[in-house]
């Protein structure tokens, strides 16, 4: 197959950590050819979609785990799969980018994950979909709301809605002098929403990363431990990773969410689950391909390509 792939510059990843090299060296091994295009290379003219993309090699390398090709305009419906691994901040040039893929997946590109549902399944809010699943949570704006949920449950944290790897996330209590200045520039002064849940403190036993290839969970799950003095459970905030099994409860959880998943066209997603409780569904990038590797001896990718091979033959 021909396969396109969106995503920030690969010169300036994590080769350690990157879940989208270990999707290009899987599609590698099996024969398919690789279109390599930065969010800013996308466009739509009177003529077609397009995209200006290079060929790629990629290499199992830490000092040297690409090689690409000059830039050519593509007509993106000459490619037979794009994934879409463009990070966030989920703003305007996002959804712009998924306006253009919906017009090449409109031409019978597969595209992975499907341009409306990443525009529709905020990665906060979509959790709330799946109500008793979850922790108290709040999304508001109005002062008075977060204010009166804080002092109902006493101990909370809040994050914004479009944020990714740990950015920007507060614990807030009730008696915390400095509750006012943290929601006064967490919500830009109470105009802008954002994700308020109550506090859960197994959090210091590990954030949870399932991944789900085609609303099916992966058969372990990667918990990934607070630094000490930390809140977040984010590789990218200094998180510890280690492998541990799916407790009846995330197994429950899978089995909620993972039908909307697959009605959505949502194939590659990471749910976020700690303690009991499901706190985010993650679909623009979902990391943690490498971790599931070392750790719990799954390839993901293999997985992926086997799930995409069939539902393509």
């Amino acid at each position: 197959m021909k396969i396109g792939i969106v995503m920030d510059p690969i010169d300036s990843i994590n080769f350690k950590k990157d879940s989208s090299l270990s999707i290009l060296l899987e599609a590698q091994s099996r024969g398919h050819e690789l279109f390599y295009m930065e969010p800013t290379s996308l466009l739509i003219q009177d003529t077609g979609v397009y995209g200006l993309t290079q060929i790629m090699e990629v290499k199992d390398n830490p000092d040297d785990w690409f090689e690409t090709s000059h830039s050519t305009k593509t007509d993106l419906s000459s490619l037979d799969l794009i994934f879409m691994r463009q990070d966030p901040p989920f703003n305007s040039n996002y959804i712009y980018n998924t306006y253009v893929l919906e017009q090449a997946e409109e031409k019978g590109v597969k595209i992975i994950n499907k341009p409306s549902s990443l525009r529709d399944c905020n990665e906060k809010i979509f959790a709330t979909l799946f109500t008793e699943c979850c922790t108290p949570f709040l999304v508001a704006s109005d002062k008075s709301s977060l204010r009166e949920f804080i002092e109902e449950h006493k101990d909370t944290v809040v994050k914004p809605l479009d944020g990714m790897g740990g950015n920007s996330i507060f614990r807030v209590r009730n008696k915390d002098p400095n509750i006012s200045v943290i929601l006064e520039n967490i919500t830009l002064n109470f105009q802008t929403k954002i994700m308020m849940q109550r506090y859960i403190p197994e959090i210091k036993e590990g954030d949870k990363r399932i991944i789900m290839i085609n609303g099916e969970p992966m058969q372990a799950a990667i918990a990934r431990i607070p630094a000490m003095g930390e809140l977040r459970g984010n590789l990218a905030a200094g998180a510890t990773a280690r492998s541990t099994t799916l407790t009846l409860r995330d197994k429950w959880i899978c089995d909620k969410v993972g039908p909307k998943l697959k009605e959505l066209g949502l194939v590659i997603v990471g749910l976020d689950i700690i303690g009991d409780y499901l706190t985010e569904i993650n679909v623009t990038s979902p990391t943690c391909f490498k971790e599931y590797n070392n750790l719990c001896n799954i390839d993901v990718a293999s997985f992926l390509f086997n799930y995409i091979e069939e539902s393509l033959d």
